[in-house]
């Protein structure tokens, strides 16, 4: 495993090689000390440039590209807020397109206040909406699905600048959970919809979506969303507070028209993506990465966070499908590496903001940093006993009772082996080699 994400500190995101010219292009416009939180917002957005195109995930799936949603989380005044000329910038297409859907609805309105009340009113333009407003409302939510739906499967982007904007969307804080879900998988909105005008039918959800929050809201708008699905679908980017205070105005961005025209190349590629792929060294990626969540999870002894790797493996390989549309259908090296420390910045994010609530406790932020999974493996001498490893679980507040379980598993691992002449456990020089 490449990264450790039981540090206080982030994993440091790998240099932006070969086929990582468009993350490093919109980079261009980050200030340095928002660089690594803010590339995960990237995908949602470009993600909602593809449609009608699949990519078959390794259990044989066909997955699009819809669907990501990502949650920065910064302190008060520490740059969040850079990220909204980002997103207008990579959706400036869909500004233009949503302005002149904009100016149809308006000519309708007015027409139809001209109209006799004796005559039959002229209907409702067939409208549809790419990068709807904040404060869109649940029902306008469905409609604008139904209507991308009928235009081929397009998706809608949101850009929530307060996480607590998500209830008005969901139809309420109840509701968030179900709809980020059906957005995350794919699902249709669960129920037929009866308006005025008849029922309006039962789409598939198509959204992606970025949110920016501080750490206090963060925490108490998931607060009771960890254990139903919706907070392993959801990506996080955390960027602490930094310890130096170095009185610099953070530098933006000037967004030239060389930048967008470089921009737009890109931007090309992914309207233009079309069919359904298999990105074959991704997939082996993808695969290579589940292995190491499993080892990482034994290293660890924790179920919870093998659970929550599931999903940011599906959001970390969504990135990869996205960063090969961009690279010209070609994969790389630096594009994996990107694809692998994607999946361990979202883990670290997590434990880094919810870790004490995981575990069932409440903790205030600054502590929290200080939890995260701690591989007991390495917090060991190369040669220890079984007595030693119960005292070390029951120091992180695991129980003693699965000291057996957890050396069988690193044995069978290869972790570790067992001397019957000494009665020690000691690490392989496989492991070691891995770790040194």
């Amino acid at each position: 495993m490449r990264y450790d994400i039981s540090k206080s500190s982030a994993p440091m995101m790998p240099n932006l090689g070969k086929g990582t010219e468009c993350i490093k292009i919109l980079l261009s416009q980050v200030s340095d000390n928002m660089q690594e939180p803010m590339v995960p917002m990237f995908f949602p957005i470009l993600g909602a440039h593809i449609s009608g195109a699949e990519f078959q995930y390794p259990d044989f799936s066909w997955k699009e590209p819809t669907g990501m949603m990502t949650n920065l989380v910064a302190h008060s005044g520490d740059n969040k807020g850079q990220f909204k000329d980002l997103a207008n910038a990579i959706c400036r297409d869909f500004v233009q397109h949503d302005k002149a859907e904009e100016d149809k609805i308006l000519e309708w309105q007015k027409k139809k206040q001209t109209e006799p009340d004796n005559k039959k009113k002229t209907a409702r333009p067939d409208v549809f909406f790419r990068f709807p407003p904040t404060n869109t409302t649940n029902a306008a939510f469905i409609q604008n699905a139904l209507a991308l739906e009928a235009q081929g499967g397009l998706t809608q982007y949101f850009n929530l600048p307060e996480v607590e904007m998500a209830d008005r969307l969901c139809g309420g804080h109840k509701q968030v959970s179900v709809l980020l879900r059906n957005v995350y998988d794919r699902d249709r909105a669960g129920a037929l919809r009866a308006t005025a005008d008849g029922v309006t039918g039962n789409p598939i959800i198509r959204a992606c979506f970025t949110i920016s929050s501080n750490p206090d809201s963060t925490r108490k708008f998931y607060k009771y969303e960890l254990t139903n699905g919706t907070f392993g679908r959801m990506v996080f980017s955390y960027k602490p507070r930094s310890i130096n205070r170095e009185g610099k105005i953070p530098r933006l961005g000037k967004f030239t028209d060389e930048f967008f025209q470089k921009l737009d190349e890109y931007m090309a590629r992914l309207d233009l993506c079309k069919g359904r792929y298999i990105i074959k060294p991704l997939n082996k990626l993808t695969d290579k990465l589940a292995r190491d969540m499993a080892t990482l999870a034994d290293l660890t002894d924790d179920d919870l966070l093998f659970e929550i790797s599931h999903r940011s493996l599906v959001s970390a390989w969504k990135a990869g499908c996205i960063l090969w549309v961009l690279n010209n259908q070609t994969w790389t090296r630096a594009m994996g590496e990107l694809v692998e420390w994607f999946v361990y910045h979202d883990l670290w994010s997590k434990m880094a903001v919810f870790a004490d609530m995981l575990k069932g406790g409440e903790t205030s932020l600054s502590e929290v940093v200080k939890t995260g999974p701690k591989n007991m493996l390495d917090n060991l001498q190369d040669s220890f006993n079984e007595s030693q490893l119960e005292a070390l679980r029951e120091s992180v507040g695991k129980p003693k009772d699965g000291t057996k379980r957890q050396l069988r598993v690193w044995v069978c691992r290869g972790f570790i082996e067992y001397s019957a002449e000494t009665g020690l456990y000691s690490k392989t020089q496989t492991y070691l080699n891995h770790t040194r």
